[in-house]
């Protein structure tokens, strides 16, 4: 039994006549009935009873006609579903980020994702950019939205934006007086920065671009988050240093000002491993139309 049998069968049951019938199928009119007359013999029944005048269908083929048409209907899913898969609109991702992308750029790539890939499920994960590295090399993961630079031999990269660095102070703070401030102007005072073992591309970069004006960073903690960070920042427990990105949502009390420190190729990338299925493609294709890849 072939699904052209059934769907011979299932449209001669609503014309109950071969000529309609073959012609919705695009058919000529012998090949519908030896098509009748194939799945008859394979069922081992009399589904229609025809004549030169009236078609119509048995007490048998009033039976089998819902489990046919249940039968239609699922192979018309599978198919859906095949081509879904093909298009890469069916499965899991696994992604996961750095948590000064929650404000903007994961919103924006998962509602992009879920209008055009609907059936495309997103594992997402807060993850450090080094420990997302690590993840990617061990399969636990598909896609990470990184802090850049990263040194991760083996893993693709590729910058979505760049980002400047601000310094976060108390809005009593005499340095609010400026409009932006300059690395000497930072000399003495007690820093808060996050910590090297989270990113410490960002970190050495900054630490050398403050070298190069011969000013040495008193850094008066390490931090883990950078929320945790503005937290001190807004208790008067020092000045942070940061990227503009990740002081999108500020304590109350606390203010940001521009830092004078060019830091190139520090921002949010994508980091993966493999672009082998269509899913993959997919995300990448969401991203590279939300960020084109910077000239």
């Amino acid at each position: 039994m072939e699904l052209k049998h059934l769907k011979a069968f299932a449209t001669l049951a609503e014309e109950l006549h071969f000529g309609r019938a073959a012609a919705r199928l695009h058919i000529v009119q012998p090949a519908m009935s030896a098509q009748i007359r194939a799945l008859e013999e394979f069922v081992g029944a009399q589904l229609f009873e025809r004549n030169r005048h009236r078609v119509e269908l048995t007490e048998e083929g009033m039976l089998f006609l819902p489990e046919a048409l249940a039968t239609l209907r699922q192979a018309g899913r599978a198919l859906e579903v095949l081509q879904q898969a093909a298009a890469g609109d069916v499965g899991i991702l696994r992604l996961a980020f750095v948590s000064s992308t929650l404000s903007h750029l994961l919103p924006q790539l998962v509602r992009t994702l879920e209008q055009r890939h609907p059936h495309i499920e997103l594992e997402l994960k807060d993850m450090p950019s080094q420990a997302q590295a690590r993840a990617l090399l061990d399969n636990a993961l598909d896609f990470g939205l990184v802090r850049l630079p990263l040194n991760a031999p083996g893993v693709h990269t590729r910058m979505l934006f760049e980002e400047s660095l601000v310094v976060a102070l108390p809005q009593e703070h005499p340095l609010c007086a400026k409009r932006r401030i300059k690395p000497q102007d930072l000399a003495g005072c007690p820093v808060l920065v996050l910590a090297r073992k989270f990113a410490p591309g960002l970190y050495d970069q900054m630490l050398a671009g403050f070298h190069r004006r011969k000013v040495t960073l008193t850094i008066a903690r390490e931090m883990g988050e950078f929320t945790t960070q503005l937290a001190l920042v807004a208790a008067g427990l020092g000045i942070g240093i940061l990227p503009s990105g990740a002081a999108s949502a500020l304590p109350a009390g606390v203010v940001t000002l521009p830092l004078a420190l060019p830091m190139s190729g520090a921002g949010i990338g994508v980091a993966w491993l493999g672009l082998e299925n269509p899913r993959k493609r997919a995300l990448m294709r969401a991203l590279d139309e939300l960020y084109p890849a910077i000239e």
